[in-house]
């Protein structure tokens, strides 16, 4: 009988050990996406894993510990670099945990999470390197000038990189067609006497949602515009939608930058936080809040109407939502939902560079009816608007150059 036991426990122990085997996680693949400011590094998993991430120097290196992780078949255990990373390295160590290794080119700051499994990809491994903070993000500041200056258009072209957006039933992925969009829009507003466009993405790389709204301050951006294309299970929906910052999405990032304002320097339109006392502060923050929501709606009113001439409309009065892009306090912010990628019709004419050019053409009239409207003072737009002069003559929303 204890013979009988000893071998039942054995295999009990044997069933276990494998059952772990079986389990543990696989490494399938390492991707790099490089930005001009940033790195991205995604591992794809086959299931849930725990990790720890150091930054060590001389030489510079994030090393990473995946638990109870090994390379999949597919995946090498080195690869070369992009970016900030000259190189990933890759070896089991005794203690059992996978170690990867990145090379770094340059000290940079590093951080790790775990995504959960959605209709694209599994479980993935992301380190983002680099991407400052507020109070490292330089600020650009220029003086007064004499001469009228050019209106600044921050156009946001909506994921990128790792994060493709959503994805059309054939293929087409939302931050390829919001990227040409985008470059179509800043062609445009370049072309416009006394506009110009800064965008916060030019290639296919990931930036953070923050780092968007930094980049647009950084620039001394009047208007920001983020541009998708939308998805939904019911693949007949269509049609064209525009937002701004819900009220409630206004008072939660107030919250954030109260609480923060010894870090918030030239924010809220060049005035500093950090020596208000928080009755002042709020009260400043509450007014550039409430003069960009304002400025905000009456923009994307114009670019609603805009976009009603070139296509259906999926929702006939300017939405709002919190939206983590549009909560710039001081920077007057829309999101354009140009169609739905997800309905077949769309997402074929999204491909096309005539449908992109018409999208893009009717946001840049709408901007420029709204800038002519009511042009800040001391722009170049203000001086042709009150000069009695005719006006530039453009091309229609339907196509053309633009300027």
């Amino acid at each position: 009988m204890a013979t009988s036991f000893r071998y039942l426990g054995a295999l009990l122990l044997l069933a276990a050990v494998l059952a772990t085997r079986v389990q543990a996680v696989e490494v399938r693949d390492v991707r790099l996406w490089a930005g001009p400011d940033s790195t991205r590094v995604v591992l794809d998993l086959s299931g849930r894993a725990q990790h720890s991430l150091a930054v060590l120097k001389n030489p510079d290196r994030v090393v990473l510990d995946v638990a109870g992780a090994r390379l999949g078949p597919g995946a090498r255990a080195a690869l070369g670099g992009a970016g900030a990373v000259k190189q990933v390295r890759m070896a089991k160590r005794p203690s059992g945990e996978l170690r990867i290794v990145l090379d770094l080119a340059r000290p940079i700051r590093a951080k790790s999470f775990l995504t959960p499994p959605n209709n694209h990809y599994g479980y993935r491994l992301v380190i983002d390197l680099g991407g400052a903070a507020a109070a490292d993000t330089p600020v650009k500041v220029e003086h007064a000038r004499p001469d009228a200056r050019n209106l600044i258009i921050a156009i946001d072209a909506g994921h990128g990189g790792e994060d493709p957006g959503a994805i059309g039933k054939n293929g087409t992925r939302e931050k390829d067609v919001v990227l040409a969009i985008a470059r179509a829009l800043a062609q445009r507003v370049n072309g416009e006497p006394g506009m110009r466009a800064v965008l916060t993405r030019d290639g296919d790389y990931f930036v953070p949602l923050r780092d968007r709204m930094r980049r647009a301050r950084a620039q001394q951006a009047d208007l920001f515009v983020s541009i998708h294309a939308d998805s939904i299970r019911d693949r007949s929906v269509d049609g064209s939608s525009v937002y701004i910052l819900s009220q409630r999405g206004a008072t939660d990032e107030a919250s954030r930058w109260l609480a923060e304002r010894e870090n918030a320097s030239d924010l809220i339109g060049g005035v500093s936080l950090d020596d208000k006392g928080d009755v002042l502060a709020s009260v400043l923050l509450d007014l550039s809040q409430s003069a960009s929501l304002s400025a905000s709606q009456a923009a994307a009113e114009h670019v609603l109407r805009q976009l009603n001439q070139v296509g259906e409309i999926r929702k006939p009065l300017v939405q709002q939502a919190r939206f983590m892009v549009l909560k710039s306090p001081d920077i007057p912010s829309m999101l354009v939902e140009t169609a739905y990628i997800s309905n077949p019709r769309e997402e074929r004419r999204l491909r096309g560079a005539a449908q992109q050019a018409k999208l893009a053409g009717a946001i840049h009239q709408g901007l420029r009816a709204y800038f002519y409207a009511d042009p800040p003072a001391g722009t170049r737009i203000a001086e042709l608007a009150g000069s009695g002069a005719p006006r530039p003559v453009l091309a229609t929303a339907q196509g053309g150059a633009g300027g």
